[in-house]
């Protein structure tokens, strides 16, 4: 009663916008009546018409009715023919349909359409595409995988074509020249990474004009949006290359004491299953003593989850019912020191939930018997204190302590690190679940869809942990060049879009990250499909029994089958299981999507079986064959419970399209890992309570609501995952944008030397700051002999001994800049400016690519300041402003050290070091006056290896489009006022951009 009350009031607001759109869909349809009396060289007239009135000040909402209009009214004219699509004849018969427009208008207004399997999500596409691409600005489609990307572009590019559009297609194996021509079409097609690794190629590993792509970032439909913003957003976009150092870490130097950890627990284990069974035995019916006997068993299943003998245990009702009570009295605060002394007496503990594993004071005696500190951290703080009061030590003698404190704490912490890793890989990762070896490499198995992701690896260490685990070559540490996660990359877009079939139960995710709402779109027909209840069953075995009876009777009557697996595991089990019963079947093990989508769309032919993980050929229509609505239409089973209901709902979306019959039904049993992990109470515990006897199946709609109770548990812990790796990534993303800001205008400036002065002259307040601070004699001195070093100005330290900070300022700025001035007389303008370029770039990419080693592992190390009861990202949060900082000066120092040392050809370097030779002395403790010549000859001998040659005129860098700024171009120099609650500041806008960014201040003038 209350649920179809409840059920009356749901989706109203998706209602009230359907109708909000009812004019706006008529007026379209009355406009593309009119449209069928022009010529077709009228109606593509009508393109460059729009794009016209659009740069006379028309928006695009304008333009919209009759844009929408021509899309339509062009795929009705093209009804009838026939087009190549990948290589094959495809006919076309499409025809917008209203809700196909109204998808259309919740793209075109920043929405996610969520329409069902079969609503025509590639043709609704096309609407908004063609309406923004009017702007004249590139607009991109994303799809899951290459072979998609091209069908569809190839599919709809007729269309677009018709129209007078141009249509490209970004494929993996391109070469920049391609890619830039296809990004310079209206409409560009591809995946998410390919267009992220495209960006990342352009703004930070690009040397010259023609690697550069990409135009802006404008407008971006993703098609299977809930995919990419949501599964794989959890993998970064990453180009790495070999790391200059490489310091492998010890993995195969403590692989054989985690074997023999792991085996001890294996052996321990097996005693107590094997304890447990005899107090049972002695117990008989004595329900205390059954009780007290659950001791042994709760730490096998702390211990080791998976052990078999603990799983079959558990399908004696009793047994189940008796350890459940004893998990939830032992977890209470009552019995912490029975629990963690319980806990004690294994080798180490697993959590499954969160996937970790933690040694206990037994496993890191067995591991280090001699040495009760070796899993101490040391408190270096405090060891430096320590070493700094001891004041009979020289200078030097200290310093060494210390640099052997840093390496010890260095050494143990990666210890700590290998052996936590190995343990995961060895306790928590199974090879051909999680991960399968093919070829002497570990790839990483995608959960979700089941495919294979070569070229994937985990991150911090633990893919080595692996690959050492399987004796496979262990790969080199590599060095990252440039980083940007999914969620970043497609935040960086003016408008962004989603279409799918499963997206309401991410609402909160879309909206709270990204910005997106969900809108659901009505089906053209009303829907036929049968949801059954699941059906539960104690024991995997019973589940795959039943399984193939559906099967079997289905395929008698000749009513196709998808059955849906979880893993690639399970499918070739099944298969063994057809096989067996002599049932012709196919199988997707999802490795090559083109082949996917043929077996897929013959899925729905008569008396067909076919068996795919979950995801596997995604965004293939099932269309029935002749006779198959008659014997029921498609019947999809899924095999178990996925941990996400978007991934379930997906698989019973694939039939039933259009109107068609079909039926959906999910076979679970008490084995699967979301029912043991994460359904153990509420109406399950009240079905285990009641002796489910073996064989019984049982079925009813509250055991669906309690599974789907379970799913959002899961969904809620990995959302929670997710937006807490963005929380940190956002701030990486912010210096980001930083960078790559200043390195970009470097490249489009026809001044750069604006920003070399820039860094010069923040390097030269820092510096002198310090100096005025410091007031003495030897602190000028010694800054007299940097200045000297880096720049021809021949700077006495009398001439700014009693100068104030800001004479000192202005004296040596303009002594700099008289003395490059200067410069111009025997270098070519041109080739000046380049060699600029050149070394803003350089030292940016440089000192970028080494920030990204260190934030990296900050990141790997800040989480263990959570046991010191500080909160790491607190923690990452100010530490890494303080590696930021260290990176802006390094970059400025570099580019002090630089820009006098470099020239653009021989000639111009000979006649600069003829100059510095004959103006410059340096000066400075211990230095004593140098000989003439003494600077020429340090400039020379310290040049930039990696500057241009001698000989070149010029230095091409490449153009890079910007970074969309939140902020306004304001300088770097330039005094604003900022503002925070009641709390205002007046400071320079190079130290109030990150307070602005990552604090919550706000900019006021």
């Amino acid at each position: 009663m209350i649920s179809s009350i409840l059920k009356k009031f749901s989706g109203r607001h998706y209602k009230k916008y359907q109708k909000q759109c009812e004019p706006l869909i008529a007026r379209i349809n009355s406009l593309e009546t009119e449209l069928q009396s022009l010529s077709d060289a009228q109606l593509q007239a009508k393109t460059g018409e729009y794009m016209e009135r659009f740069q006379k000040g028309e928006t695009l909402d304008d333009l919209l009715p009759e844009a929408f209009a021509t899309v339509k009214n062009a795929a009705r004219r093209m009804c009838g023919q026939s087009y190549d699509v990948c290589d094959h004849p495809l006919p076309w018969n499409m025809v917008h349909y209203d809700v196909q427009l109204l998808g259309g208008i919740a793209l075109h207004q920043t929405r996610i359409a969520e329409m069902a399997t079969g609503e025509g999500k590639t043709l609704v596409s096309t609407c908004p595409l063609y309406l923004n691409a009017l702007s004249g600005r590139n607009c991109q489609l994303v799809t899951v995988n290459d072979y998609l990307a091209r069908r569809d572009s190839e599919w709809m590019g007729h269309l677009f074509r018709f129209l007078g559009l141009s249509v490209g297609c970004i494929q993996n194996s391109m070469d920049p020249a391609t890619r830039r021509e296809k990004y310079g079409c209206n409409i560009t097609y591809g995946t998410a990474s390919e267009f992220g690794f495209d960006y990342l190629r352009d703004n930070g590993m690009a040397s010259s004009k023609a690697d550069q792509v990409q135009r802006d970032h404008f407008f971006c439909i993703i098609d299977e949006v809930d995919s990419i913003l949501v599964d794989e957003a959890r993998t970064p976009l990453i180009i790495s290359g070999p790391m200059q150092d490489d310091n492998p870490l010890p993995f195969l130097q403590h692989k054989p004491g985690i074997q023999k950890l792991v085996a001890r627990q294996q052996s321990y284990c097996a005693e107590l299953v094997k304890e447990t069974k005899k107090a049972l035995e002695e117990a008989g019916d004595d329900a205390l003593a059954q009780q007290e006997a659950m001791a042994p068993l709760w730490k096998v299943k702390q211990g080791m989850p998976k052990n078999p003998d603990l799983m079959q245990m558990n399908e004696e009702v009793a047994i189940r019912r008796a350890l459940d009570k004893f998990d939830l009295e032992i977890n209470s605060d009552l019995q912490k020191v029975q629990r963690y002394a319980l806990k004690e007496e294994l080798f180490y503990v697993i959590d499954e939930k969160n996937q970790q594993a933690d040694l206990t004071e037994k496993g890191r005696a067995l591991l280090s018997p001699n040495d009760p500190d070796a899993f101490m951290l040391p408190d270096l703080p405090t060891q430096f204190m320590e070493i700094d009061k001891q004041a009979e030590a020289e200078a030097e003698a200290k310093q060494a302590q210390k640099q052997q404190a840093e390496a010890h704490f260095q050494q143990t912490s990666e210890r700590i690190h290998c052996i936590s890793q190995l343990l995961r890989a060895y306790s928590l990762f199974e090879r051909d679940k999680e991960y399968v070896v093919q070829s002497n490499k570990v790839n990483i198995v995608d959960q979700n869809t089941g495919r294979v992701m070569p070229g994937r690896r985990w991150s911090d260490g633990l893919h080595q942990a692996i690959e050492a685990k399987e004796n496979c070559t262990i790969e080199k540490e590599t060095k990252t060049y440039a980083t940007v996660t999914i969620q970043n990359y497609f935040r960086m877009y003016e408008k962004i879009a989603g279409m799918t079939g499963t997206a309401e139960t991410e609402a909160a995710e879309f909206n709270e990250i990204y910005g997106l709402s969900v809108m659901i779109i009505p089906t053209n027909k009303p829907c036929q499909r049968e949801d059954r209840n699941d059906v539960i069953f104690k024991t995997r075995r019973q589940k795959f029994a039943a399984v193939l009876r559906d099967i079997e009777e289905a395929h008698n009557q000749g009513q196709p089958v998808l059955i849906g697996t979880a893993s690639v595991e399970a499918s070739e089990a099944l298969s063994q299981v057809l096989k067996r019963a002599k049932i012709v079947h196919s199988v997707l093990n999802a490795k090559y999507h083109e082949k996917e989508a043929e077996i897929v769309a013959r899925a729905g032919q008569k008396g067909a079986v076919t068996i795919a993980t979950n995801m596997a050929g995604r965004g293939t229509d099932i269309k029935l064959g002749d006779g198959v609505p008659d014997a029921g239409g498609l019947l999809v089973i899924g095999t178990e419970r996925h941990e996400s209901r978007r991934i379930d709902r997906q698989l019973r979306g694939r039939c039933a399209r259009q109107g068609d019959p079909g039926m959906s039904k999910f076979f679970v049993s008490l084995e699967d890992d979301l029912m043991r992990l994460f359904a153990n109470a509420g109406p399950i515990s009240k079905v285990l309570e009641k002796s489910m006897s073996e064989g019984e199946e049982l079925e009813h709609g509250m055991l669906n609501w309690s599974i789907e109770n379970a799913q959002k548990k899961v969904e809620q812990q990995n959302f929670s995952i997710r937006k807490r790796l963005l929380q940190f990534d956002d701030v990486l993303n912010t210096q980001r944008e930083v960078v790559y800001g200043i390195r970009n205008d470097a490249i489009q400036s026809d001044t750069p030397r604006d920003i070399v002065f820039e860094m010069i002259e923040e390097e030269m307040e820092e510096r002198l700051t310090v100096l005025d601070e410091s007031k003495d004699g030897e602190s000028l001195e010694q800054f007299t002999a940097w200045a000297n070093a880096y720049f021809p100005i021949s700077l006495k330290s009398a001439d700014i001994a009693d100068c104030t900070i800001e004479a000192r300022h202005e004296k040596i700025l303009a002594d700099i800049r008289q003395a490059y001035e200067a410069r111009e007389a025997f270098e070519e303008k041109e080739a000046l400016v380049g060699l600029e370029r050149y070394v803003v770039i350089r030292s940016l990419d440089r000192r970028w690519q080494d920030h990204l080693t260190e934030m990296e592992e900050l990141r790997r190390a800040v989480n263990l300041r959570g046991y010191g009861q500080k909160d790491p990202l607190n923690e990452y949060k100010s530490e890494a402003f303080r590696f930021f900082e260290e990176l802006m000066a390094n970059v400025r120092t570099e580019i002090c050290q630089t820009i006098f040392r470099a020239a653009t050809s021989q000639k111009a370097f000979e006649s600069m070091l003829s100059r510095m030779s004959g103006q410059v002395s340096v000066a400075g403790p211990g230095t004593g006056q140098s000989e003439p010549g003494a600077m020429a000859a340090a400039a020379a001998a310290q040049a930039d290896p990696n500057a241009p040659a001698p000989g070149k005129k010029s230095v091409e860098l490449p153009k890079v489009e910007p970074v969309r700024r939140e902020l306004p171009k304001i300088g770097r120099n330039d005094t604003v006022t900022i503002r925070k609650g009641d709390e205002e500041r007046q400071l320079k806008f190079k130290k109030a951009e990150p307070l602005i960014r990552s604090e919550g201040w706000q900019l006021v003038s």
